[in-house]
């Protein structure tokens, strides 16, 4: 098996002629043949002014090339495109599949035994994973980490949970001017990710559970030391998995780590994103994830973690809890400990290896949750048949079951336009819809399933409402929202047969979210339907591709060409 600078060599009809060639042109950059005989470990660069989540990443890649040298391998990094949630138009959820294909190809491409990736801002990592997947080649997962926290007026702020509670509270005239001014300065006092339970913590988490990542790395803040000495670490690893040419990913990643990886997302109140991304990785994989055995997970399996939005703490308060290897030791049998890892490891040796912290309460024990069901479930219905899903954990429990009057918007312009309107027939009991807000409808599905509750309503007291969208919200946010209704409405989807004034009931106990209309006005209602036609910009590139060959949420939202198929796809 070739490895090293002999992998992968360039098509010139003379393997010898390619190699001669190559280390010709390497050694312009000053490297020896001592160098270059040693076994490559690549490590990728997604650093970018335009994202302050990965304002770390200079720093991580040369603690991770320490580590790599240290251990007698050779670092090489190499960069790929950066994804920063808030800097992304239209969504950032609208180039995951771009990553995923830039790192997959760039790892093909070029000679390396192992490779690190770097990553942190909500589509990134699960971009790498789903790349690591499909390449099948040794890979270590570093999170660059959370944020640490913010204050103003002696309480602790974290973006972005107290960046959407504080705005609403200036759009309800809680708060002027000025202090939200203020606060704008003091939500994000540190590069990183956000502090709160969002997506980046929860694929983080997640990935850690799986294997792919060292113990501890989910949590450690941006900004510490620690983080470094664990990049380090990570490049230790990756060396020796170098010389060792595995585990690989496909020997990483079996049933039980993904079954893992859904327990840990309902345990820790994590994003509803994270379902979508993981559904995406593991059909990258010969495994599949089934959304009723994931429901059932969820039944089983309490919230541990107390952070917001579920809870009250922050990251840095679950790491100095104990991380998840300590949350693993709460969860016992109900997660697979025999499960391995990159290390070497077993989940068992790093859960029996979890720091106690007397007085903790960040990670509870299964004895005394904060929630006593996981974080999300998924719906079913006659507005859902393939499915929707609730972070219940972060809903009001008085709307869980709630039966209202449908305020339809028809997009995400429509409901810019028209939410704030003091004419909108609107009350605080009725069901906010806002559909083609989908994978393919918007496009790239936005975290618009937030709705902002109609300001007349905000100002008159209202906290929250039940809203219902087939668009995505960030991990961040709270109240009683249903989404990634399946199939959305732009492919006729039954979100596009809703009217103002329908009747929705939600059910969450139940697992229920239907449409109050008989069968019959729904079918003349679909046969009057008309598609809505694909907007100029997709008929050309990237956008192209995108609209052509994008799949629904259930399907985790990659590209119909890019999902593993076949006899050796297996669900579970």
């Amino acid at each position: 098996m070739t490895s090293g600078l002999r992998k992968g060599l360039t098509s010139y009809g003379d393997a010898g002629f390619s190699l001669f060639l190559r280390k010709a042109f390497i050694k312009a950059m000053g490297y020896s043949d001592d160098a270059l005989e040693r076994p490559i470990v690549g490590i990728t660069n997604t650093y970018s002014d335009y994202n302050p989540c990965h304002g770390n990443v200079p720093q991580i890649i040369e603690a991770a090339k320490r580590g790599v040298m240290l251990s007698g391998a050779m670092p090489f990094v190499f960069p790929t495109i950066s994804i920063a949630e808030s800097f992304a138009h239209p969504t950032s959820m609208y180039l995951r599949n771009l990553m995923a294909m830039d790192t997959e190809e760039m790892i093909r491409a070029q000679p390396m035994d192992a490779v690190i990736v770097i990553g942190g801002c909500d589509k990134t990592l699960p971009a790498q994973v789903m790349a690591a997947i499909s390449a099948d080649l040794p890979t270590v997962v570093i999170p660059v980490g959370p944020m640490v926290v913010g204050h103003h007026k002696g309480e602790v702020l974290g973006a972005c949970t107290d960046c959407r509670r504080l705005w609403a509270k200036y759009r309800a005239g809680d708060i002027d001017d000025a202090e939200i001014e203020a606060v704008n300065g003091r939500l994000a006092p540190s590069v990183g990710t956000c502090m709160v339970m969002g997506t980046a913590s929860t694929m983080a988490c997640m990935i850690e559970a799986m294997g792919l990542s060292l113990p501890m790395s989910a949590t450690i803040p941006a900004p510490h030391a620690e983080r470094f000495r664990s990049a380090e670490a990570s490049g230790r690893v990756a060396a020796e998995m170098a010389k060792a040419k595995g585990p690989k990913p496909s020997e990483v990643l079996t049933p039980a780590s993904f079954r893992n990886a859904q327990v840990v997302l309902q345990a820790i109140g994590g994003s509803t994103n994270g379902l979508i991304h993981l559904t995406a990785m593991a059909h990258r994989s010969p495994h599949r994830l089934d959304l009723k055995k994931f429901d059932q997970i969820g039944r089983e399996v309490p919230v541990l973690v107390d952070l917001k939005p579920s809870g009250e703490h922050y990251m840095e308060h679950f790491h100095h809890a104990g991380g998840v290897p300590k949350l693993l030791a709460q969860l016992g049998d109900l997660v697979d400990l025999d499960a391995k890892t990159i290390t070497g490891q077993t989940l068992r040796e790093i859960a029996a290896n979890a720091e106690d912290v007397p007085g903790q309460d960040a990670i509870r024990p299964r004895d005394n949750p904060i929630k006593k069901e996981g974080g999300l479930a998924v719906l079913h219905g006659n507005l859902a048949p393939r499915g929707a899903v609730i972070k219940q954990s972060a809903a009001s429990p008085k709307l869980l079951q709630h039966t209202g009057r449908a305020v339809v918007f028809e997009s995400v312009e429509d409901m810019t336009l028209r939410v704030d309107d003091p004419d909108l027939d609107v009350s605080a009991d009725d069901v906010l819809v806002l559909r083609n807000a989908g994978p393919k409808g918007a496009p790239g599905m936005p975290e618009a399933g937030y709705l902002p509750i109609p300001k007349k309503l905000a100002r008159g007291g209202t906290k929250d409402m039940v809203r219902i969208s087939d668009a995505r919200m960030s991990g961040t946010a709270f109240g009683t929202i249903v989404l990634h209704i399946t199939p959305e409405s732009a492919v006729g989807g039954p979100l596009a047969l809703v009217q103002n004034g329908d009747m929705i009931s939600l059910d969450v106990a139940k697992r229920s979210i239907e449409l109050l209309v008989d069968a019959t006005e729904l079918e003349r209602r679909r046969a009057a339907l008309k598609p809505p036609a694909a907007a100029e910009e997709a008929r050309r590139g990237y956008a192209w591709l995108f609209n052509e060959t994008i799949m629904q949420a259930d399907e985790g939202c990659d590209f119909d060409f890019m999902q593993r198929t076949g006899p050796g796809a297996a669900k579970g």
